[in-house]
């Protein structure tokens, strides 16, 4: 399960590292590279409670299986993308198909493990298991990094020997394949995935449509809508997609608003200090790698920490050491991102990562131990859902952020070398949209003496960026500690085994 599920963690980091070389090889657009690294979390957003029910209904095994396939299927095809004017169009749709083949995979493999582990054996299980594939998260910039160097499509290609691991070690390990004689709701599904669809979509998109465009809002509160309509169907069915009585538990409740929380800051990160690295610190695409290490060394080590005291103590405790610990991480961090230095940084980037690692396990693991008759693909369906849906929240929000002050930054430092208002004012913009396109935004923007003013002041302006970013990391430590407040109200108690709960057999 952890090579199955290990494509699905580095694709969502491979990708940024490899922007530029794609952009300049198919000519897409700031915003059509958005949509690629988009169309990935959208998928992933709107499918993934369907993925987990299904893991239930068809058993775990199949359901990873079918997911792999689809996932390395569609992985092989974004690498042949062909040139052209269809290449914009063939990246992000097959980008999507990625998308849903992880959404079907993951809570898949992740009902596989919690399925063989006994309830007072899981946290160290799954904090292993989110411990390695976080850990492999961590290998996407770096494993980007030396195959962009040969050819970006590699990037995609890399999977395939991967998913054939995969693939071989699952027929290997002959793993139990319990299944529920019940119904799907397809309508439920269909009704989750639009509203899910919907609502991230207009996340996404705000920055390039505008907090002001009823373009933006009419997506999200469109969402929220359909969303809110799947709510009150669900509650009528016998056989929900989602069974909606798992939330009177208030321990997965909390459980949920915490990793919600977290999630807000967890994968937006990624993108956020690997381009404030490239700008600010001048870091090649390998050396912003090796700076995200240092978050994945405090997350590893103590998601094995959180993992032991759920299983002596619960999930309470880890979760409120986590929600502190990487709320002054995050703090300290974005205090430090002015000194323009790795070497001054890494406590502080250590210290947000382990206040993740103590918080993603137990909280996830919590919640699984409370799914209603062992129905654990349902829930993790449910718990990747929030994760991931918080995760193209915090993306869009920050992404804003970032634009809106560095935007201000850097055409007061223009003016003041002597460009005018609104030239100073079409400068800043382009360079916000290269950069939070993940475009080469290094590039002096303009020409004659606009350049020359661009080449002189660039020191300055990777300061803007970094003052800029100190806003984005402030609102994940405000995040964190909103994920504190609630992980408060857990009532404490350790989460019983569900009903059908049966020791894991000799498979």
């Amino acid at each position: 399960m952890l090579f199955a599920v290990s494509m699905t963690f580095i694709d969502q980091t491979i990708v940024s590292i490899a922007a530029p070389d794609i952009v300049r090889e198919l000519g897409l657009s700031a915003s059509g590279m958005q949509w690629v690294v988009n169309a990935y979390l959208l998928s992933l957003a709107a499918f993934f409670a369907l993925g987990g029910r299904l893991a239930d209904l068809l058993g775990p095994r199949r359901v990873v299986v079918a997911g792999t396939l689809v996932f390395v299927i569609s992985s092989v095809l974004c690498g042949c993308v062909p040139k052209g004017d269809f290449a914009q169009t063939w990246l992000i749709a097959f980008r999507a198909t990625q998308g849903l083949g992880a959404a079907l995979l993951f809570p898949a493999a992740l009902a596989v493990v919690v399925a063989v582990f006994p309830v007072d054996r899981r946290g160290r299980a799954l904090a292993l298991f989110f411990g390695l594939s976080g850990a492999l998260t961590a290998i996407g910039p770096l494993l980007g990094g030396w195959l962009t160097a040969w050819t970006w499509r590699a990037i995609f290609w890399v999977n395939v020997p991967v998913a054939v691991v995969a693939l071989v070690l699952t027929v290997m390990a002959r793993i139990p394949d319990r299944r529920r004689d019940e119904s799907l709701d397809g309508v439920g599904a269909l009704l989750i995935a639009v509203g899910m669809g919907l609502s991230v979509l207009g996340f996404q998109q705000a920055a390039a449509w505008g907090w002001d465009s009823a373009a933006t809002w009419g997506c999200i509160a469109g969402g929220l809508v359909v969303l809110v309509l799947f709510w009150r169907y669900e509650g009528g069915r016998r056989h929900p997609l989602v069974n909606l009585a798992v939330f009177r538990d208030k321990a997965f409740t909390v459980d949920s608003l915490v990793l919600f929380f977290a999630m807000l800051a967890f994968v937006p990160v990624f993108f956020f200090a690997s381009v404030y690295a490239q700008v600010s610190l001048s870091a090649s695409p390998n050396q912003a790698a090796l700076y995200l290490l240092y978050f994945f060394a405090g997350f590893a080590i103590a998601s094995q920490w959180g993992g032991r005291m759920l299983d002596k103590r619960g999930a309470r405790p880890a979760m409120k050491i986590g929600t502190a610990l990487g709320a002054a991480g995050f703090a300290l961090w974005a205090g430090k991102l002015t000194d323009l230095s790795m070497h001054d940084q890494w406590p502080y980037v250590a210290l947000a990562g382990a206040g993740i690692g103590f918080i993603l396990a137990p909280a996830s693991t919590d919640a699984v131990n409370r799914s209603i008759g062992a129905s654990y693909g349902e829930v993790t369906g449910i718990t990747q859902t929030v994760r991931n849906y918080a995760a193209s929240v915090g993306l869009a929000v920050f992404g804003t952020i970032l634009t809106h002050n560095m935007t201000d930054n850097i055409v007061s430092t223009l003016r003041s070398r002597g460009l005018a208002s609104a030239e100073a004012n079409e400068v800043a913009k382009d360079i916000a949209e290269a950069v939070t396109g993940n475009a080469d935004a290094q590039q002096p923007t303009g020409g004659g003496a606009t350049a020359e003013v661009m080449r002189e002041t660039m020191p300055s302006v990777r300061m803007d960026f970094a003052e800029a970013n100190q806003w984005v990391f402030y609102a994940m430590a405000v995040a964190l500690a909103v994920g504190f407040l609630c992980a408060l109200r857990h009532p404490g108690d350790r989460g019983k085994a569900a009903a059908g709960d049966e020791p894991p057999t000799a498979a």
